[in-house]
Formats: C-alpha cells, sequence, structure tokens
C-alpha cells in the first residue's frame, strides 16, 4: 500500500488515492532552464501534482455525517473510519474494488479519530463523548473504554515500538499504556510460571531449563 492514500471528508465519504504516477516522477526545483541568476527558480513545482498523478482509486459511502478520520492498516488491506455519525466502520479493499466489512457502535458523539493498534488486532478511538475506546478486530467488539470527564478527545496515536498510547484532549495530552508489561507469573516450589501470549511457560530453577511450554489451549 506505499502507492495508496487515505483521506477522510465531511462529504461523508473515505477516498483512497492512487499516487504511483508520482512514483517516477521528477521535479528539479531549483534548476534554471533559462540565462540569468535564479531563473527558473519556481519552475515544476506546480507540476508535482497533476491530474493524471494522484488518481482516486475508491470511493467509500456508508457514513451518515462527515467523517473525521481514516487509517489503513499497518499490514492487511483494511481501513478504520470514524465520523460525526458516532460510528466506527471497517472497510476491506483488493485490487479492484473496497466494501464495507462492520461498524463498530459505543460511542455516544463525534468519533474524532480512530487507527489500528501498529502491534495488536486493536482498534483506538476516540470521540467527543470524553471516551478512549479499545476494540478487537477479530471479534469486532469494545473490550476497554477510558473515560475522562471534563474533556473531550480529538486525536490518538501510538508508538511503533513501546507500549505507548498519546491521547489529545481539551486540556492538553495524556500518554499511558495499554497493558501491563510484565507478563503474569507465579512461583511455586522451584518452578515459575509464566503466563504469555495465552501460553504458560514453566521455569525449572534446579535444572536451568528456560522457558518450557506446558502445552498449547492451556488459556482459554
Amino acid at each position: 500500500m506505499c502507492d495508496l492514500v487515505v483521506s477522510a471528508s465531511l462529504d461523508q465519504t473515505v477516498r483512497v488515492w492512487d499516487t504511483s504516477g508520482l512514483r517516477d516522477k521528477t521535479v528539479a526545483i531549483g534548476a534554471a532552464p533559462g540565462p540569468g541568476p535564479g531563473a527558473g527558480q519556481r519552475g515544476g513545482a506546480n507540476d508535482v501534482f497533476g491530474t493524471s498523478d494522484a488518481v482516486v482509486k475508491y470511493v467509500l459511502e456508508g457514513h451518515d455525517r462527515g467523517v473525521n478520520w481514516a487509517s489503513f492498516h499497518p499490514t492487511l488491506p483494511l481501513i478504520v473510519s470514524g465520523a460525526d455519525d458516532r460510528l466506527i466502520k471497517l472497510w476491506r479493499m483488493n485490487d479492484t474494488k473496497a466494501w464495507e466489512v462492520d461498524t463498530l457502535r459505543g460511542h455516544f458523539n463525534n468519533v474524532s479519530c480512530v487507527m489500528f493498534h501498529p502491534k495488536k488486532e486493536l482498534i483506538l478511538s476516540n470521540s467527543e463523548d470524553r471516551t478512549i475506546r479499545v476494540w478487537d478486530v477479530t471479534k469486532r467488539t469494545g473490550i476497554h473504554t477510558f473515560r475522562r470527564e471534563n474533556d473531550r478527545f480529538w486525536i490518538i496515536t501510538a508508538h511503533r515500538s513501546s507500549n505507548l498510547i498519546a491521547v489529545g484532549h481539551d486540556a492538553g495530552m495524556v500518554v499511558f499504556k495499554l497493558d501491563c508489561e510484565r507478563p503474569l507469573a507465579h512461583a511455586f516450589g522451584h518452578n515459575l510460571y509464566v503466563v504469555q501470549d495465552r501460553e504458560v511457560q514453566v521455569v525449572d530453577f534446579d535444572k536451568g531449563l528456560k522457558g518450557v511450554q506446558l502445552g498449547p489451549g492451556v488459556i482459554d
């Protein structure tokens, strides 16, 4: 999706743009095609976004009010959008078409910003209803709601490599961790049992064994 751009608009649509026409285009800004110092300093600057360089590939219609935010999934051909109709919509696309997959309901006011988590199968959203919500992409259900009583939320972003989420609201910004970074662990006898990624592993202190998995399906 390196040649695609997604945009949201108050015209109630989400649009996917194909910018592959810009990839090999060379614009020599600052070149001087004519004689004299400084000649041609502005030449070519207005040619970067010609009519054939960035074209609309898909127009996604489904929101009933203006769309405030849209973003791509980091690895899958999915788009998520949030709008003033209080809805979050999930879209899928392929080489020839794009279509609506599902609608997430739960916010009670305009959805300001929505994005896929960069590492987890989660959707993060915030709203003028003073909440941050976390959604399961697979089950398409809400799993967490964080509320701030006095401030509306406007924007949200996730750090690409650490467990940090930043959210902007009326009075400033909140930075928090979505999950506890320490895995659940319990020592019993000579063993340490660790729960990580829905699996139980055991460390035998006497034998020095590390990460021995007890078996799949231990945790439901």
